[in-house]
């Protein structure tokens, strides 16, 4: 009886601290709300080379990648930081900056697909992000 307890009780207490969910712990996990709009890779949208986040990250097509106002930044919402959108599927990539005009608010990258960006038009969703 022992042999068993004992494992089942390990593993109920990494599962209540967080450690192997595949979804964010809403207790243990950062969280916010947020403004969410979309962006995509083109002149008129980035500065000088639409594919070269801040960071000089490398964007593409089909990524799940963000980019967040700079009032995040000290939250922790900083390079490669993996952030869950209440609403979207898996984790997105913290990979670019916002104007500093932005407040509590992120852009979620849609590559190429200007008229998807366009429909997708602005919500308020919860972010959360260790």
């Amino acid at each position: 009886m022992k042999r068993i307890l004992i494992p089942l009780l390990a593993a109920c207490l990494l599962i209540a601290l967080g450690f192997g969910l595949a979804r964010p712990n809403r207790v243990f996990w950062n969280s916010l709300e947020v403004t969410v709009t979309a962006y995509n890779s083109t002149r008129a949208q980035t500065d000088g080379n639409p594919h070269r986040a801040a960071w000089n990250n490398r964007l593409k097509p089909g990524m799940k990648a963000i980019a967040v106002s700079r009032d995040l930044l000290p939250l922790g919402l900083t390079d490669q930081t993996e952030v869950w959108i209440d609403g979207f599927d898996g984790p997105y990539l913290v990979m670019d900056k916002m104007n500093r005009r932005f407040k509590r608010r992120i852009d979620v990258y849609f590559g190429l697909d200007v008229k998807a960006a366009r429909e997708f038009g602005e919500r308020e969703a919860r972010i959360y992000w260790r």
